[in-house]
Parts: C-alpha cells; structure tokens; sequence
C-alpha cells in the first residue's frame, strides 16, 4: 500500500483530480488551476460545464486531461438533460464526466429509473472514449443504501464510483472507501469533498481509492515535499 515512503511526487499526482468547482469560479482562478496541474501533473482538473472548453484549450499536449460535472450537485435533473450535458461536454473537450445519481429516486426504490439514466450516459461516454464517474452521495445513504448504489452504477456500465460532491453535510470518509471497495469488482473508487491534508490522501489511497477529489492539490504535494526533504 502506498506510504510516505514508497510514494513519490508523480505517483501522488497521479491520483488527483485538482477540482475548482465553487459557484463563483472565476476565469481567473480556473487558468491558475490549469497551470498548477500542468505543473504539478496532476491527472486532471476537475470544473465546471462552462470552463471546458477553455480548460481543454490550455491543456492540450500537457497529459492532464479535463473532468466536469453533470445533474450536479443535487442530481435531480431530467436524464434526458443529463445526456445533453454529457454530449455538450465531449463536444467541447472532455475526457471524464461525474454524474450526480438521482439520489431521490433511489431511495424511493426507483432503481430501474437510476440504472436506465446511468447507463445512457455511460454508453454515450464509452462510445466516445471517455470515462464515467457516478456520484453516489454517501452522506445520505446508510450503509446498505451505499452497496447498493455501489453494485447499481458498476452494473450500469460507470468506470468510478464517486463517494461525494464536496457540496452535502459530509465529504469522504475512510470507511465509505472500504465499504465500496467491497462490493465493487470492476468500478474503481474515487474519494472527494474535505480531503485536505497528505494523511488525508494517504489514508483514502490506502483504504482503495483509486482517484482523489480536492482542491487542496497543491498543499498536499507541498507536504509530501516536506516530508521527503
């Protein structure tokens, strides 16, 4: 498993999607995001539908890809909507697409709804080689609720299982990681909202966390160099 010791600045960075999704982004800050991944590595950055195409511009050639979000972050829109997101969003120059799953429809036992829209959106993904990450919200869900979805989005065709917007009562908790990582048997795991800290990441990496969604990229690269000077 990955520590202190055995993982490096690019492996790190590696892991992380460096994420500005706050309402008042400014163009600004998204072009100061795109530099600090293109300096740091990062796998990507992940922000809004309206930067994509900017964001796809500055990046080209870098090998850090564009991620963006769709029905986020309450993830009620009309499926029909959430498809015309996602094709906009290949349009302008995505590689990764988070969707929010209708969360009310799941838990009022709506899963051939949930599953149907997953799906539509993972095949418009896969058809045009981009990944899927579906947003399952687990600080709404107990834990059954949370297998569950995990097994749902892996079965509708998703490439991640993401345990958070960043925007409900709670982010990633090391035990949500674990929990996932045991029902699922393809679909990776990314972990997002409050991570903040090197220990942070480590322990989501270690609990089998696949990708990391933060903003707080550049200070947690900042440590693991302090730690290894």
């Amino acid at each position: 498993m990955p520590s202190l010791v055995h993982l490096n600045r690019s492996e790190l960075a590696k892991y992380i999607d460096y994420t500005l999704l706050k309402p008042t982004a400014s163009i600004e800050e998204i072009d100061r995001l795109c530099g600090e991944a293109k300096e740091y590595g990062f796998w990507s950055v992940c922000i809004g539908p309206e930067y994509v195409r900017r964001a796809a511009s500055s990046l080209r050639g870098s090998g850090v890809k564009v991620c963006t979000v769709v029905g986020f972050p309450l993830g009620f829109d009309d499926p029909g909507v959430k498809l015309v997101e996602t094709k906009d969003a290949i349009d302008d120059g995505v590689d990764e697409v988070d969707m929010v799953m209708n969360l009310g429809a799941f838990k009022s036992g709506e899963v051939d709804l949930v599953s149907a829209e997953i799906r539509e959106v993972a095949d418009c993904c896969k058809k045009n080689g981009k990944l899927l990450k579906v947003i399952i919200e687990c600080c709404y869900l107990t834990d059954e609720e949370k297998a569950e979805a995990a097994r749902l989005v892996e079965r509708a065709g998703a490439d991640f299982v993401k345990t958070s917007t960043g925007f409900g009562p709670s982010g990633a908790k090391v035990q949500d990681v674990v929990l996932l990582k045991r029902n699922l048997s393809r679909c990776r795991i990314k972990a997002a909202g409050g991570i903040q800290t090197l220990g942070q990441a480590l322990e989501m990496i270690q609990a089998g966390a696949d990708r990391l969604g933060t903003s707080h990229g550049v200070k947690i690269m900042e440590e693991l160099a302090g730690a290894h000077s």
